[in-house]
């Protein structure tokens, strides 16, 4: 007993010599401050508090299959002038009968540089079935899905769609155990549960039929797509041709800037509130 005693003391001396160093170690570790917005940012909901937010990327719910990086609330940051521009489409959109719903807004560098290294990881394809079942993973930077910069960073990009109103509660993104993915451009009413209107395919879905004018996209479907462009280009925002979902507002404040702050209230200054 009298040994077993001297090596509980001696492991207990340890352990609190290696908690006070933890301790002692803590301030450096957190010493550097995470950097903070310019000015022009704000938070969307502090211009237009009516304009759904499903931020998808402070989720596992993405192509990615985890939260990803400096994404740390679900909250969407753009530059003023194209908050405001959001704003004034979606008084438009309210008056009949639909509201903007936004996926993604400004997007830190350190996001971007998440999925470029998933993309080389060419055995991690945990979410290929829903997102790009048609797309092998090693074309993924050949065919544009992705890159190592994106307009996102600047802050005035947004991935937005139009829903419904009254709009429809949507289910949290929790798989069933069994459950299987199914593809993103499956009819609406197999994929996994979105409230917005149909607009072909899922948000974020790597294939062909994302492209805006894509011929293959008709009837109900097409003048979806029409609603929220049309919407968006009064206000002067820009779409990517080949997502239906991606608007850029021009001109923007930061042609040439891709920040590196993180999602998150504390990145916008209080002065911004």
């Amino acid at each position: 007993m009298t040994g077993l005693a001297s090596a509980l003391r001696t492991l207990g001396a340890l352990a609190a010599a290696g908690l006070l160093a933890a301790t002692a170690a803590a301030p450096s570790a957190s010493a550097a401050p995470e950097p903070k917005a310019p000015k022009e940012f704000v938070a969307l909901d502090r211009v237009d508090p009516t304009i759904l937010q499903e931020m998808r990327y402070t989720t596992a719910h993405n192509f990615v299959g985890e939260r990803i990086d400096g994404y740390h609330q679900p909250v969407c940051i753009l530059t003023r002038p194209a908050a405001e521009a959001l704003h004034r489409a979606q008084t438009k959109l309210l008056a009949r009968g639909y509201t903007l719903k936004v996926y993604d807004c400004y997007r830190p560098q350190r996001a971007v540089d998440h999925f470029v290294r998933w993309a080389k990881d060419l055995d991690d394809e945990r979410m290929k079935q829903e997102f790009y079942p048609l797309v092998e993973k090693d074309r993924l930077f050949a065919d544009g899905y992705i890159a190592e910069k994106s307009g996102h960073s600047r802050g005035s990009t947004v991935d937005v769609t139009v829903v419904p109103l009254p709009a429809a509660p949507t289910r949290p993104h929790v798989p069933v155990p069994g459950e299987p993915q199914v593809p993103c451009f499956a009819p609406q009413d197999q994929r996994f549960p979105d409230n917005s209107l149909d607009m072909g395919t899922g948000f974020d879905c790597f294939d062909t039929l994302s492209h805006t004018d894509d011929p293959r996209i008709t009837g109900v479907q097409r003048a979806n797509r029409d609603l929220l462009r049309s919407s968006l280009a009064e206000q002067g925002f820009v779409n990517l041709p080949e997502e239906w979902w991606h608007f850029t507002f021009k001109p923007e404040p930061f042609p040439s800037t891709f920040f590196d702050f993180p999602v998150a209230r504390r990145s916008v200054t209080v002065a911004h509130f």
